[in-house]
């Protein structure tokens, strides 16, 4: 079997967030930045796993500059076999979707994996836009995933059950919680890791369709305000006129 993982660069959950004067980017001063979690922890271990099982290749794609090898290099430790970087700048999610789905078309990839959402954007985007762009089959926050032959049976969480599903290779799937659990590398692994291949391609050609005109934090949440256990009139007033809540 041959396994597609796509990757991506957050940054760390306890990094400080703040924005250029105009707005206009993120500002990454200071921040340490690591390989999103959803990927990581769910997409890739669980192709690993399929390969360990099934035997094949599992590749990594990342669409980013030069500055992005670390992460793709972690990817490598825990036990990808090798390694492309898309060398692009991402912008939206689209032209990310077109990288990848240009470098995997001709490649017979039989799953495509990639984590839920990134951490940062939480857009759950890329996926069915890859999808569409190879016009495969996509299958959105997979919690378990089970090959039998050249299908697999995926269920996933829906409100109040679980759905399961049965699709034919090749497709897409998205990995939520579930779908594996984390592998920290070993001295082995981060050893290997520097000598596995980790190819550079030029980007394709794309017409960007979406630009970011401002990002904004949120407002700073208001002090706790104490009530009196026997002032229910109060707690009533201020659930209804200033938290809006009834």
């Amino acid at each position: 079997m041959n396994f597609l993982v796509c990757i991506s660069k957050t940054p760390d959950t306890t990094a400080k967030i703040s924005f250029s004067s105009d707005l206009k980017t993120f500002n990454s001063a200071g921040v340490q930045y690591i390989l999103n979690p959803y990927d990581e922890w769910y997409a890739l271990v669980r192709a690993i796993e399929l390969k360990e099982q099934l035997g094949g290749n599992v590749t990594v794609c990342n669409v980013g500059p030069q500055d992005n090898e670390q992460i793709i290099r972690k990817a490598l430790a825990i036990g990808a076999d090798d390694a492309v970087r898309i060398d692009s700048e991402p912008v939206s999610s689209m032209q990310v979707a077109y990288q990848i789905a240009q470098y995997a078309k001709d490649k017979n990839f039989d799953i495509i994996f990639l984590g839920k959402e990134t951490i940062d954007y939480n857009g759950s985007e890329v996926g069915a836009m890859l999808a569409e762009y190879l016009d495969l089959p996509f299958i959105s926050y997979g919690s378990k995933l089970e090959l039998n032959g050249n299908s697999a049976t995926i269920e996933r969480d829906i409100e109040g059950g679980t759905e399961i599903l049965e699709v034919a290779v090749p497709f897409v799937v998205s990995a939520a919680k579930g779908m594996a659990e984390q592998r920290i590398p070993n001295m082995r692994g981060i050893m290997m890791a520097k000598t596995k291949l980790l190819q550079v391609i030029p980007a394709s050609s794309f017409d960007i369709q979406t630009l970011v005109e401002n990002y904004d934090l949120p407002k700073e949440k208001s002090s706790v305000k104490m009530i009196d256990p026997d002032n229910m009139k109060e707690l009533v007033r201020l659930l209804h006129e200033e938290a809006k809540a009834i």
